[in-house]
């Protein structure tokens, strides 16, 4: 594994991912999921997302950005849930708060390709990763797309710390195993991912 990669597994207790989990659910009326759409052709993510915190990660036709409001409902963010404050508190290793937490959503069919979170300024804090509900096939490759790559299954309660040089590394989705947990209603997933956008 690259430098900087860490897995956490089971960190979150059954227990605590129930309470995360209905913390996650009851900020959605306020925070709903919505579909978003890649820069430049429009093409629909097989992702729902939303965002908790000050900032939000949004894509649309006209590129990757983070901004302060839901861009559906013209909204603040709600803050992030203090379990998620603690975590990163936790293992972050960083001076400053995380500033934006992405709820990926995914259902039976979902992907999510090989990439690099690239739109952040601090560049030396970790990206910070929770897993809740079916199991996923997590891919994680190199500093360039053409690295080699290695696959692991990501249960629910998992956490993954990108840092370091990881901080850098593409990763993504393979799958999801939508039988392999009852946690999230439809037998789906949902990924929290902790960013924090600019320098302290």
């Amino acid at each position: 594994m690259i430098d900087g990669f860490r897995f956490l597994p089971e960190y979150f207790s059954p227990p605590a991912q129930k309470a995360l989990l209905a913390d996650v659910l009851g900020l959605l009326d306020d925070n709903p999921l919505y579909r978003g759409s890649m820069p430049r052709t429009g093409k629909p993510l097989s992702v729902r997302n939303t965002n908790l915190g000050p900032l939000g990660w949004v894509s649309d036709i006209k590129g990757y950005r983070y901004q302060p409001t839901h861009p559906v409902t013209g909204k603040p963010w709600t803050p992030i849930p203090q379990a998620l404050l603690d975590l990163w508190r936790d293992v972050a290793s960083f001076p400053a708060p995380p500033q934006a937490c992405l709820v990926n959503w995914y259902e039976a069919d979902s992907r999510l390709g090989l990439h690099i979170d690239a739109d952040e300024s601090a560049k030396d804090a970790p990206v910070i990763s929770v897993s809740l509900g079916s199991r996923a096939l997590f891919r994680l490759g190199g500093l360039e797309r053409k690295s080699p790559t290695s696959s692991m299954r990501l249960a629910s309660g998992d956490v993954v710390v990108l840092g370091g040089a990881a901080r850098q590394a593409y990763h993504g989705v393979d799958r999801i195993y939508p039988d392999s947990s009852t946690l999230v209603p439809g037998g789906g997933r949902i990924n929290l991912t902790l960013r924090r956008v600019t320098a302290p």
